[in-house]
């Protein structure tokens, strides 16, 4: 029997779902914060939390196991309107584009958005199949501490600067047909996932 978390949320056509994935290892109020400012300002139904088996960009040694950060990611996103999944663990997905393309190939009446950090912005076009993902889906960036210019001066946004909407017309983008994207700047959080780590393994 399959396990339930590692299933899809329930979900409708017609639905605006937010994708917010990540190693959440471990999950943070900034991550939260992200998931909640995105739910509203792209007036979206649902975030879906992807907790990730493990980026492939970062080294796994200090990688939580995927139960133990799910059930951390689902205390902290505490919220009626985001669900936390581990869906990719169990398609065995190791990218983004392969989740992506199967969420469009079987889920095409839903409007989905990719939801990702500034700093993931930066290192965008390392991802597998970057260009392919930006042609998927509909993508939100959040903006980080100190990573708004470096972000929006990146080699894929620089890529993808026709396809940026402006931050007023957020709202819409659920429903635009891909590559489009925007950059949202708000409320943001000093929280770091490294930070925690390195404080958990420090003496008291």
């Amino acid at each position: 029997m399959t396990d339930p978390a590692l299933g899809l949320p329930a979900s409708a056509p017609g639905m605006r779902i937010g994708l917010f994935g990540g190693s959440f290892n471990p999950p943070h109020d900034g991550h939260r914060l992200v998931a909640l400012e995105c739910l509203k300002r792209l007036a979206l139904d649902r975030v879906w939390i992807l907790v990730s088996p493990g980026n492939p960009l970062k080294d796994h040694s200090e990688l939580a196991p995927l139960t133990t950060r799910m059930t951390e990611t689902r205390r902290v996103m505490d919220h009626p309107a985001l669900e936390v999944t581990g869906f990719e663990a169990g398609h065995h997905f190791t990218y983004t584009y392969q989740t992506l393309s199967f969420l469009r190939q079987t889920q095409p009446a839903t409007d989905f958005v990719w939801i990702m950090g500034a700093d993931s912005l930066m290192s965008f076009d390392r991802w597998e199949h970057w260009q392919d993902i930006a042609g998927l889906m509909p993508m939100a960036v959040y903006a980080r501490p100190g990573a708004t210019f470096r972000a929006t001066r990146s080699i894929a946004a620089t890529a993808l600067a026709a396809a940026r909407i402006p931050e007023e017309a957020a709202e819409t983008l659920a429903g635009r047909a891909p590559p489009a994207w925007v950059y949202l700047r708000g409320i943001m959080s000093d929280a770091s996932s490294t930070a925690i780590r390195e404080a958990r393994r420090s003496p008291s």
